[in-house]
C-alpha cells in the first residue's frame, strides 16, 4: 500500500532497536502500585490475602509480577512455587525484563480509559499477563533454554488465549487490547509503542522457513480483528482498520482498511497507538 509501485528500502531490520528510549522509573512506578494496592486492601476484605501475597508483602516489582503471574500459569507439571522461584531467577539476571514490563503498564494505563490504575493491569488483565509471558519465553529462548520457552507460549496460548512465538521480538510500551486471540508469528518484528487489539494475526506466508512475518513499526495501531500477513512493513505511525487483511506494506502514517487492505486515509495523528482512535479517515489519502 505504498504511495508508489516502489517499496521503501528496509535498512538494518534485523538490527533495529526494540526498547532503545529513556526506560521507566521501575521505583517510581511501583511505589504507586504499593499505594493503590493498599486502598484496594482497605476497602475490599474480600481481596485481602490476593492483595497481601502479589503487592503488599513483596519488596520489589519483579516479585510482585513473578507471584501475580505463578499464579495464573502454574499447572500440576510445574506448580505457582516451581515458576515463581524461576521468574525471580530471570528477572534478577535481566532486569531489562521488568523495565520493559513497567513500559507496557505505563502504556496501558495512558491509553485504556477503562483502566483505574497501574496496579489494575497487573491483577486483572490478561493482555499484561500474556506479554509478560512472553518477555520470559523469548529471554529463555535468546539464552538458548527453547524447550522451556515453547512451555510458556504453550501456556500463554492455553490460559490467555494468546499465541506470541518465543522468538518474535517485541519492544516495548506494548498494548494488548482485549488480546483474545492474537497470534504473533516467529519471524515477527514490533518496534516500540504499539498497540494490538483483539482477533489479531500477524502471519506468515507459508514458506517452511525464513523471514515470513510483519514487521510493525512504533506508533501503529493495529484494529481488532486484522489479518497482517507475510513479511510486509506496517510505516512509523500507520492505523490497520478493524478487520482488515494486509497483504502489501503500508507506507508511515497511512490508514489503510479492507479485504484486501487498501489505503483510505492519513492518520491524524503523529502516534495512533497512543489516540487509540479507531475511526477511518476517507480523505487526504
Amino acid at each position: 500500500m505504498n504511495d508508489s509501485n516502489t517499496s521503501p528500502p528496509r535498512a538494518d531490520l534485523e538490527s533495529s532497536a526494540l526498547c532503545s528510549e529513556t526506560q521507566p522509573d521501575v521505583s517510581e512506578a511501583w511505589a504507586l502500585i504499593r499505594e493503590e494496592a493498599a486502598r484496594v486492601r482497605a476497602r475490599e476484605e474480600r481481596l485481602t490475602l490476593l492483595i497481601d501475597d502479589v503487592f503488599l508483602t513483596r519488596d520489589s516489582l519483579a516479585s510482585s509480577v513473578a507471584a501475580r503471574l505463578s499464579r495464573k500459569l502454574a499447572r500440576e507439571d510445574l506448580g505457582a512455587d516451581e515458576i515463581s522461584s524461576l521468574l525471580q531467577e530471570i528477572f534478577q539476571a535481566h532486569p531489562a525484563l521488568i523495565a520493559s514490563m513497567t513500559s507496557d503498564l505505563i502504556a496501558i494505563n495512558d491509553r485504556d480509559p477503562a483502566c483505574l490504575s497501574l496496579m489494575h493491569p497487573l491483577l486483572h488483565y490478561k493482555g499484561f499477563m500474556a506479554i509478560s509471558t512472553y518477555r520470559v519465553s523469548h529471554q529463555l529462548w535468546t539464552n538458548g533454554r527453547r524447550d522451556l520457552a515453547f512451555y510458556f507460549q504453550s501456556l500463554s496460548s492455553e490460559i490467555f488465549g494468546v499465541d506470541i512465538h518465543p522468538a518474535a521480538r517485541l519492544g516495548c510500551g506494548i498494548f494488548l487490547d482485549h488480546a483474545t486471540s492474537l497470534v504473533i508469528g516467529e519471524t515477527s518484528i514490533v518496534e516500540d509503542h504499539v498497540s494490538i487489539l483483539h482477533e489479531v494475526t500477524l502471519g506468515g506466508t507459508g514458506k517452511s522457513s525464513g523471514e515470513r512475518h510483519p514487521i510493525v513499526r512504533s506508533g501503529v495501531m493495529i484494529g481488532a480483528g486484522s489479518k497482517i500477513l507475510g513479511r510486509v512493513e506496517i510505516g512509523q505511525g500507520a492505523k490497520i482498520g478493524a478487520g482488515s487483511v494486509v497483504l502489501d506494506d503500508v507506507a508511515p502514517h497511512k490508514t489503510v482498511a479492507g479485504v484486501p487492505a487498501i489505503v483510505v486515509g492519513t492518520s491524524p495523528s503523529e502516534n495512533p497507538a497512543s489516540a487509540m482512535d479507531q475511526s477511518l479517515y476517507c480523505s487526504g489519502i
